[in-house]
């Protein structure tokens, strides 16, 4: 890693000196939103410059001789609101293409309202919305170019460990929030995912496609459902309309090489391929697992005429994984993992087709996708391939959906209205020992199980007065499962979000909602020794969750935003683990699956806080964004009453600055703080069973005491120092991305180990008792195995 770094500091002294070439070309066209019309004689700026550009007949505008570097267009027409884009990056190597779709909102002779150009706004969801632009997204300290770690910056999401992507909204449970890839679901966020839940150590989106990123926390879009506390909806950027292009990078953890460019005059494509190195870097290091992760990305679009447009989208991953057996006199610590970590293996694709047609006033999606992931697990004891599995696990998810969306506009209404329908299969062969204090059971089951699901969603937006805008839908899910699931009268989701504007730059915003999701497949699949679906005997339900939140936001200008908000989630019908006797809400934050087991849906839960925002976009080459979440988390246990749930880290607190320097550096700085979530000390006396500890291979939690010590507070410094040099015909960018820079050392659960005696050999505290009653001496592992600093370096080259 030093070599590298300095290599990066080498070429960062070098290059200046290599002939540049510091122009680059804009083109774009100008639409109404509504019905995909041309707009001419729209006037476009680019912001913080007087250089403009007037649209043409066809709606279509070009800038010349433009200074690389990120910017964004504002783009003015009467009867039309003010549309500013998301940022994007101009370089020489190639022309920046941009869209512009206008919204109507009839003619203004005259406009005094402060204009807030650096954020979008939405009608239907004005409450817990933010969106992320392409500088966000590439240069956040800390963030490695990797989704799942952006969002991390964003008021109520909570960052755990550096080894895990858990996306955690305002207290929820890793299993509740969705992801969406222009239109398209994609149910795998990140590779060697836990199934049933949204972790995992790295994601699998590139994006060096993604053009805009917008996540809810709450007021959900009706035509995203089956989410309960977040949904993240990605938009890609178009393949290049003029020639081919390539893009190779180096991050911190993979290769990657992208290509974009036309097939015909109406045809365009992007394609990307991934592969990983960690394998290596942790040899090299000596860590005891060794991952290798291949992705890949591609999207084509063909637009048929003004009218029609087809895009196909499928991204895919193949994780891999070893134990790293051969690791020269290991450590305690190695040893441990090497001990209990089973061996994971798995591989996705999402494959999707969406076809959209304007009419006059509006536009229809016709959806149509497939998922498939294909999850396999073992375990030998001592790693011994001779001797019979502890773990022997094989599961596959398939969904084959459709979606019909028709977005119009009457007389001032924005409708929203449509339908969905899903046809999933789901297998599963499991052969695991597994203890519940020392008692050991087997579990040993197949399954195969086909689900129909439903859904019908509406939604109705007004503005009146032009300071009062109202928005209300529905939604209704339901599927075959058994009958209470498959009765459309019991998962019936209304929805109300208001918005008044206060003054010109002050809006009250406010929404109440009712949301359901499905349990996993994993949780639906689970079959009992009988060969009967255990959960479906159990009267499974969809889980509830009704939001309901209140704020206000205030521009100082049109680049700076400060707003409040206050939210409370109630839980109903959640999954109750009754081998456990604790909440699926609180699991999730490990490898492996969740879900699998049976359930009772009888537990609660609830989640509230209040969350401060600052941000300030573009403003003089200098950007912060300052976020504060107080938040509370709890689920009822087997006694009813409330526990904080896992993700109850009370204050969370970002601070993001960056600043822009001449000749292409940027330098940005990330300061995070976490309040110590709730962890289960472990059962050491019967974890410390000899006939316990040979299966697990590590102490099992004591669910008695479930969360019932916390850890302390956690807090980090990232730094990111970017540098971009332009040449004649290529483009370089090179960046230093250090995690942790202070080596704060985070506190951690104890972590138990058996103790050995001179020779190596496990200590039997009563070693004349049988077998079955010897228990190993066990202690606490000396030394902290907290994350220390994490450096990384990247360079990216496009030409």
């Amino acid at each position: 890693m030093k070599k590298q770094i300095f290599a990066v500091l080498f070429l960062f002294l070098v290059i200046p000196f290599i002939g540049f070439s510091q122009t680059g070309v804009i083109k774009g066209r100008v639409f109404n939103e509504k019905n995909n019309e041309p707009m001419p004689f729209t006037n476009i700026i680019i912001n913080g410059t007087s250089i403009g550009s007037t649209s043409d007949f066809d709606g279509n505008f070009i800038f010349t001789g433009i200074n690389p570097g990120y910017i964004k267009l504002t783009a003015v027409s009467l009867g039309f609101e003010r549309r500013t884009t998301e940022e994007f990056l101009v370089t020489n190597a190639r022309a920046s293409n941009v869209n512009i779709g206008m919204k109507e909102v009839g003619i203004q002779l005259e406009t005094v309202e402060v204009k807030a150009d650096a954020f979008k706004s939405f009608a239907e969801s004005p409450v817990s919305v933010k969106t992320l632009g392409v500088s966000e997204l590439e240069r956040s300290p800390g963030g490695n170019r990797d989704v799942s770690r952006v969002i991390q910056a964003l008021p109520g999401v909570a960052s755990g460990v550096s080894f895990r992507n858990d996306v955690i909204v305002r207290g929820g449970g890793s299993t509740e929030n969705k992801f969406y890839l222009d239109d398209i679901e994609i149910p795998n966020l990140n590779h060697f995912a836990t199934q049933g839940a949204s972790g995992g150590p790295v994601g699998i989106v590139n994006i060096d496609f993604v053009r805009e990123i917008d996540f809810y926390s709450s007021a959900f879009p009706v035509n995203r459902g089956n989410a309960l506390s977040s949904v993240l909806n990605m938009k890609q950027v178009e393949g290049n309309k003029e020639k081919l292009r390539f893009k190779g990078a180096i991050g911190a953890s993979d290769l990657a090489l992208t290509m974009d460019g036309p097939i015909n005059s109406k045809t365009s494509f992007l394609l990307s391929y991934r592969r990983s190195y960690l394998q290596f870097l942790f040899g090299i290091i000596g860590l005891p697992f060794l991952p290798i992760y291949d992705d890949y990305q591609f999207k084509l679009t063909h637009k048929i005429d003004d009218k029609n447009q087809i895009n196909i989208i499928s991204i895919g991953a193949l994780d891999q994984f070893s134990l790293n057996t051969g690791l020269k006199n290991p450590n305690e610590y190695q040893k441990h993992v090497l001990g209990y970590l089973p061996v994971n293996e798995q591989w996705n694709y999402t494959f999707g087709v969406v076809y959209k047609h304007f009419s006059k006033n509006g536009y229809q999606n016709w959806i149509l996708s497939r998922n498939f992931l294909n999850n396999e697990q073992y375990k030998y004891p001592n790693n011994d391939d001779s001797q019979v599995k502890i773990l022997d696990y094989v599961s596959q998810e398939v969904e084959n959906k459709f979606r019909f969306e028709d977005v119009r506009n009457v007389n001032g209404y924005r409708i929203t209205s449509g339908l969905g329908g899903e046809y999933a299969k789901y297998y599963n062969d499991t052969k695991q020992r597994l203890f519940v204090g020392n008692t050991e059971r087997l579990i040993d089951y197949s399954s195969f199980l086909e689900v129909y699901k439903w859904s019908l969603f509406a939604q109705i937006t007004k503005t009146y007065f032009e300071k009062l805008t109202l928005s209300g839908g529905l939604r209704i899910d339901a599927n075959n499962y058994n009958a209470n699931m498959s009765n459309l009268l019991n998962q019936i989701s209304p929805r109300l979000s208001a918005s008044y504007k206060l003054a010109n730059n002050t809006h009250l915003n406010a929404s109440v909602a009712r949301y359901f999701q499905s349990p996993t497949y994993t949780t639906l699949g689970f079959r009992s020794s009988d060969g009967k679906l255990a959960n479906k005997e159990n009267d499974l339900k969809f889980v509830r969750a009704d939001h309901a939140v209140v704020g206000v936001e205030h521009f100082l200008d049109k680049n700076t935003k400060l707003s409040v908000e206050t939210f409370y989630k109630w839980y109903d019908n959640y999954p109750f683990s009754i081998r456990d006797s604790i909440s699926l809400a609180s699991k999730g934050a490990d490898f492996g699956v969740i879900g699998d087991e049976a359930v009772s849906s009888t537990s609660k839960g609830r989640a509230y806080g209040l969350e401060l925002f600052a941000q300030r976009k573009m403003g003089h080459n200098f950007d912060f964004t300052f976020s504060y979440t107080f938040v509370r988390s709890e689920f009822t246990g087997k006694d009813e009453k409330y526990i904080a749930s896992s993700w109850d880290n009370v204050h969370l607190f970002n601070a993001i600055v960056s600043r822009s320097f001449a000749k292409n550096w940027n330098v940005g700085l990330k300061w995070r703080f976490s309040g110590g979530a709730p962890y289960t000390p472990d059962d050491i006396l019967n974890s410390s069973y000899r006939r316990v500890w040979d299966v697990t291979g590590r102490a099992l939690p004591d669910n008695n005491r479930f969360n019932q010590v916390r850890l302390k507070s956690y807090h980090q410094l990232d730094l990111r120092v970017d540098k971009a040099f332009y040449l004649k015909k290529l483009t370089m960018l090179f960046y230093i991305d250090i995690q942790n820079l202070y080596a704060f050392v985070a506190d951690t659960p104890p972590i138990y180990i058996v103790d050995r005696d001179m020779n190596g050999q496990a200590i039997v505290e009563n070693p004349s008792d049988p077998i079955v009653d010897q228990r190993y001496r066990l202690r606490p592992l000396e030394g902290n195995v907290g994350a220390s600093v994490l450096p990384s370096v990247g360079i990216i080259i496009e030409f």
